[in-house]
């Protein structure tokens, strides 16, 4: 059963987020299309280098997940 199908749930939950809204404010909006700025600093570059050593793999199904890659001796 999809949850579309539970009026009681989905009330519920928008007067939950109309509430967390009054709470906490708007939700920041964004402009999606502009671009990402990246500050290098020694964060990213640490990231940088912990993300090398991963391969993506994709199954059968397109699943995507990371592997570690093999060392070479």
């Amino acid at each position: 059963m999809k949850v579309a199908d539970k009026p009681q749930f989905v009330q519920r939950f928008m007067h939950f987020t109309d509430h967390m809204q009054q709470v906490f404010g708007a939700a920041d909006r964004a402009d999606v299309d502009a671009p990402v700025v990246h500050r290098h600093d020694d964060f990213e570059l640490a990231s940088e280098e912990d993300l090398a050593q991963f391969e993506v793999e994709t199954d059968s199904e397109g699943h995507h997940y990371g592997t570690r890659k093999p060392h070479a001796a």
